[in-house]
């Protein structure tokens, strides 16, 4: 399949608006540690460095800025505070265990094999839980016949926690496999239509919940369907103790965009365990 046809889907189905496209990097660490010693580098670091030019995800995505960043950092030899801050950083940007083992890999060759073992120290202590979360993916793949499928890097940040995404058909009607690690949630959204739209999901592996605003949560369960009207606020996502699956369907419709809205909170989401 190739990649723009996915990346259709992935929009269409996510019904994603183009102006939620690039997101504001906000960084503090500059005014927090240098704010009264040194503000001008203070403001540079977080208004200039990351306020504009990590900011700029229309023209190089967070995922691959981390990349080039980590490059920059291990081929100088840079195994302080900073190499930490941007290995976290790249975990969140979707950057997997398997991915950064090869990344450093790869830049032993043309760096220096200490630089690599240096980075490495430290990237496994970043990506120590990983070993366990790569396992457990294993297993919930064996449940169901659809794959797991991708890391969601492009929409992680409408998620509590982490998702994939494999896309399963681009024909007649396009639609995703959605995968929750357990307690992954998307963010409270509303799928806006003029005329028909909306999503339908299915589920297909583990357990999960959904909710619409003002209503109770609905447990989920593999064969359960979901039919979500437009312009009705809800979220989805995984158990807190379960891995969780669904198919998700785009409705047709007319003026059809997505408006994703605040996360569902710990204590929100807690409460659901008592049910």
């Amino acid at each position: 399949m190739k990649t723009n046809a996915v990346l259709l889907i992935l929009l269409s189905v996510l019904n994603l608006s183009t102006t939620m496209a690039q997101e504001k990097v906000k960084q503090t660490a500059g005014r927090e540690q240098l704010g009264t010693f040194a503000p001008q580098f203070a403001e540079l670091n977080d208004d200039v460095l990351f306020g504009q030019v990590w900011s700029r995800t229309d023209r190089l995505g967070l995922r691959d800025r981390s990349l080039v960043t980590l490059t920059a950092l291990i081929s100088q030899g840079l195994t302080d505070s900073s190499l930490l801050y941007h290995l976290q950083t790249a975990r969140q940007n979707g950057i997997t265990r398997t991915e950064i083992s090869e990344i450093i890999t790869h830049i032993a060759f043309y760096a220096g094999w200490p630089k690599a073992w240096a980075a490495f120290r430290m990237a496994k202590d970043v990506w120590t839980d990983d070993v366990a979360a790569d396992d457990a993916r294993a297993a919930f793949q064996r449940e169901m016949i659809f794959p797991v499928g991708e890391p969601n890097t492009a929409y992680a940040r409408y998620f509590t926690g982490r998702s994939y995404l494999a896309p399963v058909s681009s024909e007649q009607v396009s639609f995703v496999n959605v995968t929750f690690e357990p307690g992954c949630r998307n963010n409270w959204h509303i799928h806006h239509a003029a005329e028909g739209g909306g999503q339908m999901l299915v589920c297909v592996a583990g357990r999960g919940w959904y909710q619409e605003a003002d209503k109770p949560a609905r447990a989920l369960r593999p064969g359960d369907v979901v039919h979500i009207s437009a312009g009705v606020k809800h979220w989805h996502g995984a158990a807190a103790d379960s891995w969780f699956a669904h198919l998700a369907f785009e409705i047709a419709g007319r003026d059809v965009s997505n408006e994703w809205l605040e996360p569902v909170s710990d204590e929100e989401y807690a409460r659901l365990a008592d049910k």
